[in-house]
């Protein structure tokens, strides 16, 4: 079918639209597999509808703590991880030691990156509890509307939010998705059993689960270009040999054209479908600026 939504229904589709059933296409059952993979692979971490911005929740424990906590004489090697090289300088041997926090949350696998996590701690001057700057403006002005103005409100809060974003530091995060640990770099003797962090991150969307992805407009041309790359792949070392009839196979055309489309598919890929990088200073600029909205 023209629209597919199951892995075998988006093959078949691909081997049409490469001749088949006019044509054999000369390609393994284990050949497509693995193209299917890593067509599915280039999409979810490439593409801006392969993945779903997801906002996850955890639950700090106290087993987190420990691990996270800076050594003492009770665990002396708690969240330390020590990494020792030698080497010969001058006929000398020596040895180097080099520790390094080793304490990180395990990210489900499917989450291919980590844009910023917020912890939940009421420890900084917007929070919702009743000691908060924000509770008693609401308390002593905003209940009596006649008493204040949207702008004086408006300019109050502007305030509130630059005291916030001075004093109250972005946590320092490293994530790897070939890893999937989230390593926090921060002082976990702070931090209390049963605060939040939420987990602003990307995640892949399952084609299993979400069955229109085999539909996709561009892993349909992707895939197809791949099962063509390798078909003339195949057929390269048969370059010159006539067929009865007088045909002759060439696969090193098949080849070139499919590398050709797979030129154009990346390209396009990069101008059409992919997120832009965003400059690092313009957005964190951007962000103090307006902080509301991000």
């Amino acid at each position: 079918m023209s629209q597919p939504s199951t892995r075998q229904e988006l093959v078949d589709y691909c081997k049409r639209r490469l001749g088949a059933p006019v044509l054999e296409i000369n390609v393994a059952d284990e050949q497509i597999d693995d193209l299917v993979d890593d067509a599915i692979q280039f999409f979810q971490e490439r593409h801006f509808d392969g993945v779903s911005q997801v906002y996850l929740k955890y639950q700090i424990t106290q087993d987190d703590i420990d691990r996270g906590r800076a050594p003492d004489g009770k665990n002396p090697s708690a969240g330390i991880a020590v990494t020792t090289v030698s080497a010969n300088i001058v006929g000398t041997s020596s040895t180097f030691s080099y520790k390094e926090n080793s304490n990180f949350l395990q990210i489900p696998s499917s989450v291919i990156g980590v844009q910023k996590i917020y912890h939940f701690d009421g420890a900084n001057t917007t929070t919702n509890n009743m000691f908060s700057v924000k509770y008693q403006l609401f308390l002593n002005d905003i209940y009596y509307w006649g008493s204040t103005e949207i702008l004086t409100y408006a300019m109050v809060k502007s305030y509130l939010e630059d005291i916030n974003f001075l004093l109250t530091t972005e946590k320092q995060i490293r994530f790897n998705k070939r890893m999937d640990r989230l390593y926090l770099d921060i002082d976990w003797g702070s931090v209390s059993v049963g605060d939040y962090l939420i987990i602003d991150c990307y995640r892949s969307l399952d084609p299993n689960d979400y069955h229109k992805v085999w539909n996709d407009s561009f892993l349909k041309m992707y895939l197809t270009s791949l099962i063509k790359k390798q078909w003339g792949q195949n057929l390269i070392k048969f370059q010159g040999v006539k067929l009865p009839g007088g045909v002759e196979l060439n696969g090193r055309q098949l080849y070139d054209d499919a590398q050709k489309e797979l030129d154009d598919i990346m390209e396009k890929m990069s101008n059409t479908y992919e997120l832009p990088p965003l400059d690092m200073i313009g957005w964190w600029y951007v962000k103090s600026i307006f902080p509301a909205r991000f």
